[in-house]
């Protein structure tokens, strides 16, 4: 099979048949072997009776329904899961998204050899109060990141088989996707500009509770991806330098008391300032250790993705 199309969705009952025969148009043009999709998640109105109705009529339409809303990285990791095409192409159910960019999506992935390709949309037709914030965080996830990507959580991107199948997004992790894939090694990502259009039915999921989820995601899989495997590496080192700095002051206070007389250190600030400092410091290290014996009897410790073998 050419492409898995996956949609992941909530109450978009009124553009889903347009999405369809969108999708089934620009794939018959191409000659596209296909299957599409649809990942309802915990969708209050009609959109999975119109999901079923579209499967009766097009055998290539494929849909799964959770019992209750868990979110676009639950939708996305069950799609990935099911997919069969060699190039898995993931978009937004609101047709803001134009199917007619898959073809080229599909030749940088299966004849440029791009791992991931993200969509950029340039020009968009959000509010302000949406286009800003998205901005800031695109400039934070780049330069935290590493990947020079303009529009990270675009939801129209195009994948190899290889990586759909080597990740695992949780949380509100598919923000991040391109992080993950790249601390899994797939590193050619490539960036496309794509059209975007105005809603034109329903309205947008986009809550201001991502600015706040947003970067401690983030944080996360930094720390996962350099630290996962190592965490002493980390905190053995926060802790020892802390605890060498409290150290350090706690020597100099002592030796000012001896050679000095001075009696009264325990009053000044910088004697609990040295305290706390090695409190800390030990504290740190003991971190390490603890998530050193975790990671230790994690199952996963020594799952390590193989890409060829002679």
């Amino acid at each position: 099979m050419n492409i898995s199309v996956v949609i992941p969705l909530l109450n978009e009952e009124e553009s889903l048949p347009e999405l369809e025969a969108w999708i089934r148009k620009v794939m018959e043009a191409n000659n596209f072997s296909y299957e599409i999709l649809f990942i309802d998640d915990g969708s209050t109105d009609k959109s999975w009776s119109i999901i079923e109705g579209l499967a009766a009529k097009n055998s290539n339409v494929k849909g799964i329904k959770f019992r209750r809303n868990y979110g676009k990285s639950a939708a996305l990791n069950k799609g990935f899961e099911q997919t069969k095409g060699d190039v898995v192409i993931t978009m937004d159910a609101d047709l803001q998204d134009s199917p007619d960019e898959i073809p080229e999506l599909y030749k940088m992935v299966v004849e440029d050899k791009f791992d991931l390709v993200s969509g950029w949309k340039k020009k968009r037709f959000d509010p302000i109060s949406k286009t800003i914030p998205t901005k800031l965080y695109n400039w934070v996830t780049r330069k935290m990141s590493g990947i020079k990507l303009n529009d990270m959580n675009c939801g129209l991107k195009a994948y190899s088989s290889n990586v759909v199948k080597s990740i695992e997004v949780y949380g509100e992790m598919h923000r991040y996707i391109p992080v993950i894939a790249k601390w899994a090694g797939f590193t050619k990502i490539g960036e496309k500009v794509v059209q975007h259009q105005a809603r034109k039915f329903g309205v947008t999921k986009f809550g201001l509770s991502r600015f706040i989820k947003g970067p401690l995601d983030l944080a996360s899989i930094m720390f996962v991806g350099k630290f996962g495997r190592s965490p002493m590496h980390l905190f053995g080192t926060m802790g020892s330098i802390s605890f060498f700095i409290g150290f350090l002051i706690l020597l100099i206070l002592s030796f000012n008391k001896l050679m000095y007389n001075e009696y009264y250190i325990a009053t000044r600030p910088l004697f609990y300032l040295g305290i706390l400092a090695v409190i800390i410091g030990v504290q740190l290290f003991l971190t390490g250790f603890l998530a050193e014996l975790i990671s230790l009897n994690s199952p996963n410790r020594n799952d390590y993705l193989v890409e060829k073998e002679i």
